[in-house]
């Protein structure tokens, strides 16, 4: 019953990006060049971890790197710049963890152009800036696509509402990065695993296999997969009394949380949870990403002009 809705929402779809391929709408090019990060499955396939990745990447090699985002979630409307200590719920829980976990400058807004200029005017030797989510985000100009999968591929194949899919599969992409355990197709990998700490407000961290002997444990996330992260947490050993599985951004200002036990949390969730409940602990993601990858990508970034930092 969905499939005509998906034919009208792919028409329209594919009509937006023809008018840009062919000049009828204009993508606007920033001075430096973008990596854009993003998914064609609706839903969280781990596009943060990877730009995160990304950006400790290219502080390595020496690129001055910063992040546009939307903040998808958040309840502002204008332009954000994102501080260390911003409340998530004006600039995004995402962006907030990205700024904190790299300590690159990140600016929200719904019009990525604009983040990026602002960005730029706000730190001027910046060389390289990453598009967090931003795929099918037009009318930024961009240098380098990476397409980010995980275990469900492309679904039923279906575009949405009758599938998964935000636009057609296959398309042109520079890279496709899958986070999964199991890809459904060719493209490089990434693997997610925990850290072996936890970390309290303070940045003070509790070995996992210390909490490994308490029963007291409740879990609790608000991201896209929530069982992946209780999933994790077992197969470290951790004896989890109960699991709550929250909608991905929530807003924890009306949540009450449990008490008389110790609350594990995502590092997405931390920022937001902190307030309400001081003594739960962040567990961090750790995303590696094989080697491969990056040859690729440096190799596209130093074929273009300017990329390179002086």
């Amino acid at each position: 019953m969905l499939r005509p809705a998906a034919w009208l929402f792919g028409l329209l779809a594919a009509a937006r990006r023809i008018a840009y391929a062919r000049g009828w709408r204009s993508a606007q090019r920033l001075p430096v060049p973008v990596v854009v990060v993003g998914n064609v499955v609706a839903g969280g396939v781990g596009k943060t971890p990877v730009v995160i990745a990304l950006v400790r990447h290219a502080q390595t090699m020496g690129w001055p790197v910063g992040v546009v985002s939307r903040g998808h979630g958040r309840r502002t409307r204008d332009a954000q710049v994102v501080a260390l200590d911003s409340d998530p719920r004006d600039v995004g829980d995402e962006p907030l963890l990205i700024r904190r976990a790299t300590g690159a400058p990140v600016v929200v807004d719904a019009d990525r152009v604009a983040a990026g200029r602002r960005l730029l005017a706000l730190h001027p030797g910046t060389r390289l800036i990453i598009a967090d989510d931003g795929l099918q985000h037009l009318p930024l100009a961009r240098d380098v696509e990476i397409c980010v999968f995980d275990d469900r591929g492309i679904g039923n194949g279906w575009l949405l509402p009758a599938g998964p899919l935000r636009e057609p599969w296959p398309r042109r992409c520079d890279l496709v990065l899958h986070t999964g355990d199991r890809p459904a197709f060719e493209g490089f990998r990434g693997r997610r695993a925990l850290a072996s700490d936890a970390l309290d407000r303070t940045g003070r961290p509790t070995p996992l296999a210390q909490l490994a002997a308490r029963d007291d444990l409740v879990a609790v996330a608000g991201i896209a997969q929530p069982q992946r992260f209780f999933d994790m947490l077992r197969e470290r050993g951790l004896r989890l009394q109960r699991c709550i599985a929250l909608p991905d951004h929530h807003d924890y200002t009306r949540w009450t949380p449990p008490t008389g036990v110790q609350l594990l949390c995502t590092e997405k969730d931390a920022a937001k949870l902190w307030p309400l409940s001081p003594s739960a602990l962040a567990v961090p993601l750790e995303f590696s990403i094989e080697p491969a990858f990056f040859e690729v990508l440096d190799a596209r970034l130093s074929s273009l002009d300017g990329s390179e930092a002086s």
